[in-house]
């Protein structure tokens, strides 16, 4: 689920419904379109927001530190397991568990993922410290998903229930390489890495592709790629919602030629991915996270130039349609730079901010981020 709830949405919707006159007829909850740059941690990069909670919560990174903002918009640091300097929280539910990954700056730059209950004294680690280690999601059931040093599994209470395998169908060199996503029924989503040598034609084969491991027994499904083969081009998952939509992006990556391609898959996994494309005046996108239940999705936009993105900016598409830039805050120049990567039902998305232009630069968030979010005129 990614870190959003949609408790704050209900309150406001029951708020709604009941006047002085009595009931009155559903309505949409109501918010007011703002962006908000949110306060960082001293000492540090400004960070971003990765996930939502009730209550006003958000979480993510500041300072290279795991941080959440409160709905007073004050920042605090989630305590730091001794032997670990950087970190981040992925992901929140809606009774403040919050899940992260902190990583050590020795050789190797090995990691491990967390758990930490909002007002709890410590984090609990709960994979090895490994390079291999790390991604980490979290469900409203408190079901918590993650890679321990290579291996899929998840949690509850802190004790692993279940170890998820590569598909059956995949070739023997398959492997896990992240777990970005559990919904409310159980499905996890990850992405999973192929490389070997094709004797036949004499040639590496390499696949990186989206894999579902749905709730219950049932057989993990390989979802479909535009491309396979080619070792300069992959396709990663990174959200999926309530009904097992998914989201994520092929990315080509060969020296200074990048591009980014949006893409989505719906149940049963048995087509190829759709694209909404890119947004106008931005020549690429990548999806990154996907609301629970409203098929909102956020990601960034942006154009290459010699293989450095000098042109990056928050993006939102509604499940249908063109994609869709979200402004800066007011005062910032063409300079500026944003990034999406948490969404939810009340219509908040959230990410980061660099302004070089006196707005400052940060975690953000954008309230009311439908009503706010437009297509360019390219």
């Amino acid at each position: 689920m990614r870190g959003t709830t949609s408790a704050a949405a209900a309150a406001a919707v029951l708020a709604g419904l009941i006047t002085a006159a009595g009931p009155a007829a559903a309505a949409e909850p109501a918010c007011a379109p703002g962006i908000t740059v949110l306060p960082s941690l001293t000492g540090g990069p400004a960070g971003s927001v990765r996930g939502f909670g009730a209550d006003g919560l958000a979480v993510g990174s500041s300072a290279g530190l795991p941080a959440y903002w409160t709905a007073d918009r004050q920042v605090h640091a989630v305590p730091m397991p001794e032997g670990y300097q950087e970190g981040t929280v992925t992901a929140v539910n809606s009774k403040g568990l919050m899940v992260g990954t902190v990583r050590s700056t020795t050789q190797g730059y090995p990691g491990a993922a967390f758990t930490y209950q909002l007002g709890a004294g410590s984090v609990q680690l709960i994979t090895a410290t490994s390079a291999r280690s790390g991604g980490a999601d979290v469900n409203d059931a408190g079901h918590v998903v993650a890679v321990d040093d290579g291996v899929a599994k998840e949690w509850v209470n802190g004790t692993v229930v279940r170890e998820l395998p590569v598909p059956a169908d995949a070739h023997p060199s398959t492997v896990i390489s992240s777990v970005s996503g559990i919904n409310k029924r159980g499905d996890v989503l990850g992405t999973a890495y192929t490389n070997y040598w094709d004797q036949d034609n004499d040639q590496i084969v390499s696949t990186t592709f989206p894999v579902v491991w749905p709730a219950g027994d049932y057989p993990t499904a390989s979802l479909r790629v535009w491309n396979e083969g080619d070792w300069t081009i992959g396709t990663h998952a990174t959200g999926i919602d309530d009904k097992g939509r998914v989201v994520g992006y092929e990315k080509l990556s060969h020296r200074d030629w990048q591009e980014r391609k949006p893409a989505a898959w719906k149940r049963p996994y048995d087509a190829l991915p759709a694209s909404p494309g890119p947004v106008a005046g931005y020549e690429h996108l990548t999806l990154d996270a996907i609301s629970p239940n409203t098929n909102a999705t956020v990601g960034t936009a942006m154009t290459f130039v010699e293989g450095y993105a000098n042109r990056v900016r928050a993006a939102y598409w509604p499940g249908t349609g063109p994609a869709k830039a979200l402004p800066h805050p007011a005062g910032a120049t063409q300079d500026a730079r944003s990034e999406a990567f948490a969404v939810s039902d009340d219509d908040r998305v959230g990410g980061s901010y660099w302004g070089w232009d006196g707005v400052g630069s940060g975690a953000v968030v954008w309230s009311c981020a439908s009503k706010q979010a437009y297509v360019p005129q390219s």
